[in-house]
């Protein structure tokens, strides 16, 4: 099976131009290709999908009420800049969410979702062990995606896709800023909880979050500065190509 990200957003049809051009831009988002204040620009986004610029145009609407990106008037569309105050906020709500769903998962799981979270979490430590960034971060989202997807419920699932890219372009920042996030260990010891109670499911995934948040909120810089800009008739830069996608088979 594999381990891509299944097509989550209720507005954005994957089997057509226009989601496709969201998905794209949404992974970038994700795997932190596109940085934070990271402009996108619509002639350039359109030549480098193939797409009309009225494709793109959709696509960033849509992405922009998924809170992916934002749209400035008079300024185009921008990978958000999120702060401190914006990560408490999002991380109380993925403990709200994902708490719940490891209360409702412990003692549940079958062997072969137990096998499919250790295969993420191994992928998840090898791409940390390489220096793959960026493959890391993608694969500790599609760790915590697979959970939600093993609940059943589609509404939390849909929650946590408004959540994951916020809490990318937060360690990109954080990263960005001299930190460094290390929690990928905290998966395994997740994994494990999950085999035994509701409670103990529910705690682990709790100490889980406030360490990723601690550690975020102990790295990031309040001050900013702007992204570099592409000079025009630039070539576009091949972000949004998929990165490799490890099997699960």
């Amino acid at each position: 099976m594999n381990a891509r990200r299944s097509r989550h957003a209720p507005l954005a049809k994957p089997d057509t131009a226009t989601g496709r051009v969201y998905e794209g831009i949404y992974d970038a988002v994700l795997e932190r290709r596109l940085a934070p204040g990271d402009r996108l620009r619509e002639e350039e986004l359109a030549l480098g999908f193939g797409v009309s610029r009225t494709v793109v145009r959709q696509a960033l609407q849509r992405l922009a009420q998924d809170r992916v990106i934002e749209l400035q008037h008079n300024h185009g569309a921008r990978v958000p800049e999120p702060g401190l105050d914006e990560a408490v906020h999002v991380f109380e709500a993925r403990r709200v969410v994902e708490c719940e769903i490891a209360r409702r998962l412990g003692g549940r799981l079958d062997q072969a979702q137990l096998a499919e979270l250790h295969a993420l979490a191994d992928a998840e430590a090898a791409a940390d062990g390489r220096g793959d960034r960026a493959q890391a971060v993608r694969l500790s989202g599609e760790f915590h995606r697979a959970l939600a997807r093993m609940h059943g419920n589609p509404v939390f699932l849909r929650l946590l896709d408004g959540l994951l890219p916020t809490t990318s372009m937060l360690m990109a920042l954080s990263q960005a800023g001299g930190g460094r996030v290390c929690v990928a260990h905290r998966h395994v010891e997740l994994i494990a909880a999950m085999a035994g109670s509701p409670a103990g499911a529910a705690a682990e995934m709790r100490r889980h979050l406030v360490e990723l948040e601690r550690s975020l909120t102990r790295t990031l810089r309040p001050a900013r500065g702007p992204a570099p800009r592409q000079t025009p008739g630039q070539t576009p830069s091949p972000r949004f190509g998929r990165a490799p996608r490890p099997s699960r088979d």
